[in-house]
């Protein structure tokens, strides 16, 4: 596989009231600039989609707003970001926090869905929902309401060699149990995974 740069990253931060901060990365120093700047403004859209969730219809005022990311992948031109935001209401019994990932194939130049992922008529959402429904035996995962199957546009990150899918908190576990997170390393996917695709360049030993 030939020699890819991680991308470089800033960190932007602002304030969306008071007590309300929030940090998001930004790609810079790309060759391929329209990519970069499609990247950023993805970014910051969901930055702010995320501040929306929290405020539209809030049950009482916001005391507290802070906005987290976290680099999970950045080789291999695949680059994958968790961002977060938790959120503090006036005599809420706790805060709330929701986080959506973002992952781009830098080689292909997109946004990825969790289907882009893997081969055309692959039956993904099974295959996910199977080795899911064995961590949550094996892990002793609280569950509201049992466990069917993973949505097709489930949340992910990538992070190495490991396809990390996850739920928001209440999805399908009690608050208690914070977000259920199930990494599955890409050589129990190999065969349904799309080999010139962010897993399948991560597959490679080199």
């Amino acid at each position: 596989m030939p020699i890819t740069f991680p991308v470089s990253v800033e960190t932007v931060k602002f304030s969306n009231g008071p007590n309300q901060t929030i940090f998001y990365p930004q790609v810079t120093g790309m060759e391929n600039k329209q990519l970069q700047r499609a990247m950023n403004q993805t970014i910051a859209y969901q930055t702010r989609q995320l501040i929306q969730q929290q405020t539209e219809g809030a049950p009482a005022v916001v005391e507290e707003m802070i906005g987290f990311y976290e680099l999970k992948n950045n080789q291999r031109q695949v680059f994958s970001v968790a961002l977060s935001n938790y959120t503090y209401y006036h005599h809420a019994a706790h805060g709330m926090t929701y986080l959506k990932s973002l992952t781009f194939d830098l080689q292909q130049g997109k946004l990825c869905q969790l289907k882009d992922l893997f081969k055309p008529g692959s039956d993904y959402v099974k295959r996910l929902s199977d080795l899911i429904r064995v961590q949550i035996t094996r892990r002793h995962i609280p569950l509201l309401d049992g466990f069917t199957a993973i949505k097709p546009n489930q949340d992910f990150y990538i992070a190495d060699k490991v396809l990390v899918v996850y739920f928001q908190l209440y999805e399908i576990a009690p608050y208690a149990a914070g977000f259920p997170m199930f990494p599955i390393s890409v050589f129990d996917l190999q065969d349904i995974i799309k080999e010139d695709g962010p897993l399948g360049r991560m597959a490679i030993n080199d």
